[in-house]
């Protein structure tokens, strides 16, 4: 074989390698890429979810229970930890408030861009004209950072004893083993009743009241520097509202989604049943691209 033949030969093979190879760096590029932005991010082990019932009465209150059994089996398919930490319950079986703390690797990752308002449009059991009504929740988002100091003074705290017991009656405590506590200067109030030793609930009621405190704080400290991106994931506040979920259309759709890049991309609109179900990877993983690209084009 002549050097001029194995040459083109060679040169042919290294060729129709190239597409492959490339596809291979590719995908690795694309994997350090989400390491990058994702290492902060799984650093928080465990963190509270909080969903709390905004207007719209006793319908609010039953989306506010709709969200957290969507949480609940989202978390559930993702094998993380689940434990309700305090509830209140409406008086048709809804949630005037409910939260719950949550562990499991990148539980933090794929959940911290729930916080937000959520806007539920449906015809309520008790609509017998059959109109559409529109309700809301909140839902807050407070990781524990256990590398994080936030000094507390006990005066400025109240604290109590009050009986536990978890959603639907489950566990219900005829004694004191809950914790309750109010800081005073904030006006922020905790009662933890997940455990059955008033020792852990106390623990848990100051490591919630720590981490509100540390959101609190992070928000200042960041709103400078992180405000162009927080304006187009959200900054978790409250008052913004990040996804709507139209029953009628059987649609949820999250508003930062859908819009030119960087602003946005993507699809917006999920099957609302499915979302309800748990099965909210679609949803989640768009957000966490949308979130990737825009870290990546702030550097």
């Amino acid at each position: 074989m002549s050097a001029n033949k194995s040459d083109t030969e060679m040169a042919e093979l290294a060729a129709s390698e190239v597409p492959a190879a490339r596809s291979i760096a590719d995908a690795l590029l694309e994997e350090l890429k989400d390491e990058f932005v994702a290492a902060e991010d799984n650093l928080v082990d465990s963190f509270f979810l909080e969903v709390r019932a905004g207007t719209g009465g006793e319908e609010a209150a039953l989306f506010c229970r709709d969200l957290y059994e969507m949480y609940r089996k989202y978390c559930d398919m993702h094998r993380w930890k689940f434990d309700v930490s305090d509830f209140s319950e409406s008086d048709r079986g809804g949630f005037k408030e409910v939260i719950v703390n949550i562990k499991g690797p990148g539980a933090y990752r794929h959940l911290q861009y729930e916080g937000g308002g959520h806007r539920v449009q449906r015809v309520p059991e008790t609509e017998a004209a059959g109109r559409i009504h529109t309700s809301a929740a909140t839902v807050a988002v407070l990781p524990e950072m256990p590398d994080v100091k936030i000094d507390v003074s006990p005066r400025d705290v109240e604290e109590s004893g009050c009986r536990g017991g978890g959603p639907g009656g489950q566990n219900v405590n005829k004694v004191e083993t809950g914790w309750q506590l109010l800081h005073k200067p904030s006006g922020l109030r905790f009662k933890m009743t997940e455990h059955k030793s008033q020792a852990q609930n106390k623990e848990r009621a100051w490591a919630l009241l720590r981490a509100s405190l540390y959101d609190t704080e992070r928000a200042k400290q960041h709103a400078t520097q992180m405000g162009i991106r927080k304006a187009m994931m959200g900054s978790g506040d409250r008052s913004q509202r990040i996804r709507t979920y139209n029953f009628p259309q059987n649609r949820c759709t999250d508003h930062r989604l859908g819009g030119a890049p960087p602003a946005g991309g993507g699809e917006k609109n999920f099957n609302l049943e499915a979302i309800l179900q748990g099965f909210m990877d679609p949803l989640i993983d768009a957000l966490l691209e949308l979130d990737k690209q825009q870290r990546l084009d702030s550097l």
